[in-house]
Parts: structure tokens; sequence; C-alpha cells
């Protein structure tokens, strides 16, 4: 049992000590509640110190042990119920491969896939030219203040990307950003902020963006069209063959394939596409780590 915390940033350290092992997203959130109220509460009470503040609101709000407890359990209870239902255990290679159809994971990282180029050309542009803005400039009066806005804007940047990959890749990421004090001073709350190992990593993340999303897309896109072309083709040509469409494309010196080699198509098109879902689901993982590697502050 620790002793009771006598300042802000002691009830802190307990508190990141009994959430050790915990998600570091979950940490980030615990502590900026945490760091809030007890800032609001001492705000309030002027006349009070940290010491008889934090023994005042010990039962209101409980004890770094106690409100670590309640964090864990209610990210359990809530994980719970976000967490689609388990689809029912394959044992064969065919059913699991086949499987993947069933996973709303994989559908969810697949549009992930194809909405990372829109994204990751607006973080590479917004990151890109504000940097160069930033730099150009500095040696104006204003300089500083428009770096402090922009990194500002990057802050944010880096919790509206946490939503979109908690949301469509499953990946826990922070639902609040890492606390600053409102009564630090304002050169202190600036060099804190570009000092900060996180603010360049999401910086770094930004600019990675626009190659995975050029990669992401190409990838999704080219399969997608040559699973349904390898669908739609053989079928096309049969209805043709049937009279059912037309299909007034007699090309002279055309090569049309076998009628044995129609069905293997089909089959082809339907195993890449399931191979493709396999693959974005894959890549949802990979994604979901490296948005949780740079965009969130260490736990540490």
């Amino acid at each position: 049992m620790n002793k009771p915390p006598r300042t802000i940033a002691e009830y802190l350290d307990q508190l990141r000590a009994a959430l050790r092992g915990a998600d570091p997203a979950l940490i980030q959130d615990a502590l900026y509640d945490a760091e809030d109220h007890l800032r609001s509460e001492l705000a309030e009470n002027p006349g009070k110190s940290e010491a008889e503040l934090l023994a005042k609101i010990a039962n209101s709000y409980g004890a770094p042990e106690e409100v670590a407890a309640i964090y864990v359990d209610k990210e359990q209870q809530v994980q719970q119920a976000l967490r689609a239902p388990p689809p029912p255990p394959r044992r064969s290679a065919l059913g699991r491969f086949f499987g993947v159809g069933a996973d709303p994971r994989a559908y969810a990282s697949l549009f992930y896939m194809l909405l990372s180029l829109a994204t990751g050309i607006f973080y590479f542009t917004w990151a890109v030219t504000g940097l160069s803005l930033s730099l150009g400039l500095s040696i104006l009066i204003f300089g500083i203040a428009f770096a402090v806005l922009f990194f500002g804007t990057v802050r944010v940047l880096a919790l509206v990307e946490g939503r979109i990959v908690e949301v469509m890749l499953g990946e826990r990421m922070p639902r609040r950003p890492p606390y600053t004090e409102r009564d630090q001073p304002i050169g202190q709350r600036i060099k804190a902020m570009f000092t900060d190992p996180r603010t360049w990593s999401t910086l770094l993340y930004m600019l990675l963006m626009l190659p995975l999303g050029i990669v992401y897309f190409t990838v999704a896109v080219t399969g997608i069209a040559l699973s349904v072309g390898l669908v739609a083709g053989p079928v096309a040509a049969l209805l043709a063959g049937l009279g059912w469409i037309d299909a007034d494309v007699n090309m002279a010196g055309t090569v049309l394939p076998p009628l044995l080699v129609l069905p293997l198509c089909v089959v082809l098109g339907v195993v890449l596409l399931f191979a493709l879902l396999h693959l974005a689901r894959g890549v949802g993982r990979l994604q979901g780590a490296l948005a949780k590697h740079l965009l969130v502050r260490s736990a540490a």
C-alpha cells in the first residue's frame, strides 16, 4: 500500500504505477482525467494546499489504486460490449480461409485502405505546409504564434486519426490529449509542446501516411478490380452466349478462352477476393500497431 500522495504529481505517479501493464491509450486517458479533476479542484480552492486537497477528495474521487481498478474494469466492460460476436471455430484450412468473409473487421480494414489515400494526402500536405511556413515565418514576430497554432492542430489531427483507427481497425486509441497545465506559464507550455517526443512522432506518422496510403489504395483497388473482373467476366460471357445480354463486341482477332477456363476464372476471382480480405485484416493490425506506437504517449 503506497503512502497517501501529498502532491498532484505524486498522485499521478501512483496512478501510473497502478496502471502499469494496461493499454498506453487507457493510461493516457486516465492520467488526463485525474489531472484535470485535481487541478480544477485546486483552482476552486485557492486557500488549500495540494496535500489538504488530496486528503479532502480521497473519498470522492478515490485513491490512485481504486481509480486504476475502476478504469481497468470499465475498459474491459466497454471492450466486451463493442467486440463483435466471435465467429464459430473452424478447424479445416478452407474453413479458416473463407471464414474471413464473416469478420466485419476485415471489411473495415479494407475500407480503411481505400480511405488512406485521401487521409494520407491531407496529412502529408498539412504537415509539409505547416513545417515549411513555421520555419519560413520564424524570422518574423508572429512566426512563433503560427508554429504554436500549427503544432496545436497536429495534436487535434492525432486525436482524429486515433478515432478513425479505433473505429475501423479496432486498436484502442486515446480519447483525450495529453494534459497541459493551464496555470503553467505560456513559455513553459510552448517549450513542452516542442520538446514532447509525441509531437514529432505524430508529424512522422503524418508524413508516412502518404506513401502508405498510396500502397494501401493501390493494393485494395487492384485486388478488388481483378477479383471482380475474374468473376464478372466469365459470367458476362456466359450470359452473352445464351443471348440474355447484348454483347455486340465482336472484335476481329480476339481470342476467347475455352469454355472450360471460365469456371476456373470464377474460382480464382473468389479466392483472390478472400485473400484480399485476409491481407486487409493483416494490414489493419500492422497499421493499428504503427498508430499506437507513434500517436500515443508512452506510459513510462
